[in-house]
């Protein structure tokens, strides 16, 4: 009879890692660099906001600093990116984000190219995404970096696996793919279209769920000894959270699963904290 699988849990790991940054940030601060991370938040949408406090908190944990740029809904493309151009050029800034999603008459691929690129602490402009495909040091996408730390910290092999990612949004599941490939997995990408899903699951090693829907992944789709990462957090009915993994069933058969919550969603701003410090450091060498 096969054993319950191993939680990877991502709040554990994120408090261990930023134990260790806090230290880091100690002794850049006796070299005159405080790492700061600069956060533009548009408009009131309740994720967003709820996001960037658990940003700003991080920050405050590990010793960093940071502000709150908060504009209002009306806010033109060009005011964003006057201010954008501002944040580039102050030298007091390490990182800028700018959280997303923006309202509709702003256009956010413009926003992200925007954003000079050794501040581009999300990972998300396309220098810090090709750098990423050709295998360059670079800020990685901050979920896709935590997926891989968890891996790392179980010493789960990931060369020569097959790994099958469900969801190909640019944020996650694009880049995840790209950064198994570089670790030597063999890839395979599923997505709305795919036909036959649980073909590409069950014959998943390492599988990754990014789709954003309740459960779209149960036991049956998974193999034996397979590694599942659930990248879903979804709201339910009765106001719980829960992932894209039925984790009860999944758990049966997989090696290692992360819980929703506390598995990815720590480690996404805890990786924006490592691509802050990473700036700090590579900008202050200039």
């Amino acid at each position: 009879m096969s054993k319950t699988a191993e939680v990877i849990n991502g709040k554990d790991l994120s408090h261990e890692l930023k134990m260790e940054m806090k230290q880091e940030v100690a002794q850049l601060e006796k070299e005159g660099i405080v790492p700061h991370l600069t956060v533009v938040l548009v408009g009131e949408d309740p994720a967003s906001k709820s996001y960037v406090s658990g940003k700003q908190k991080a920050c405050t944990e590990t010793g960093m600093s940071s502000d709150l740029i908060k504009l209002d809904e009306t806010v033109t493309e060009e005011e964003l990116l006057k201010l954008i151009d501002k944040l580039n050029h102050d030298n007091h800034v390490h990182g800028i984000l700018v959280q997303l999603p923006l309202p509709k008459h702003i256009a956010e691929q413009k926003v992200i190219e925007a954003i000079d690129p050794s501040k581009d602490v999300d990972g998300f402009h396309p220098v810090s995404i090709g750098r990423m495909m050709i295998g360059e040091d670079t800020f990685l996408p901050c979920t896709p970096y935590g997926i891989i730390t968890m891996l790392k910290s179980k010493n789960i092999e990931i060369s020569g696996k097959h790994a099958v990612i469900v969801g190909r949004s640019n944020i996650v599941g694009k880049p995840v793919g790209q950064l198994l490939l570089n670790e030597n997995a063999t890839v395979t990408y599923c997505h709305s279209r795919t036909k036959n899903l649980r073909e590409f699951t069950k014959s998943a090693d390492i599988l990754v769920v990014a789709v954003g829907k309740p459960h779209v992944i149960n036991g049956e789709d998974v193999k034996e000894g397979a590694v599942v990462i659930d990248v879903g957090v979804n709201r339910i009915e009765d106001g719980s959270l829960t992932g894209d993994v039925d984790f009860d069933s999944a758990k049966e058969k997989a090696s290692y699963i992360t819980p929703v919550p506390k598995g990815v969603g720590p480690m996404t701003i805890t990786m924006l904290l490592k691509n802050t410090i990473k700036a700090a450091k590579e900008l202050n060498r200039k």
